[in-house]
């Protein structure tokens, strides 16, 4: 079942983001088969990072949640809000993703 994770940072986040990214990565990397996609949200200026926006396969929303809770930015309080939703694309992806 797919999860969608809306997550939008702190105002000051900006700094904590940069010092934490290494460890949010390779926590992603161990999911990586299970990741439909993921990436920042970013500002209008298509640069500053706003938060995050994962899709991610998982058994059960406990399974989500329970991931969640352990990834690196949650950890280090970076994230102002989140939600968490099951999704299911109905699109086939065109524009957006990396070599497209």
């Amino acid at each position: 079942m797919l999860f969608a994770f809306h997550l939008i940072d702190r105002p000051d986040g900006a700094a904590l983001r940069q010092r934490v990214r290494p460890e949010h990565k390779a926590y992603l990397a161990q999911v990586a088969d299970r990741i439909a996609f993921a990436g920042p949200l970013l500002d209008d200026d298509g640069e500053t990072m706003l938060g995050s926006l994962l899709v991610i396969d998982f058994p059960d929303r406990a399974a989500a949640f329970a991931w969640q809770l352990d990834e690196p930015f949650t950890r280090a309080g970076l994230y102002a809000s989140s939600q968490v939703h099951v999704f299911r694309n109905l699109w086939a992806q065109r524009v957006g993703f990396p070599g497209g």
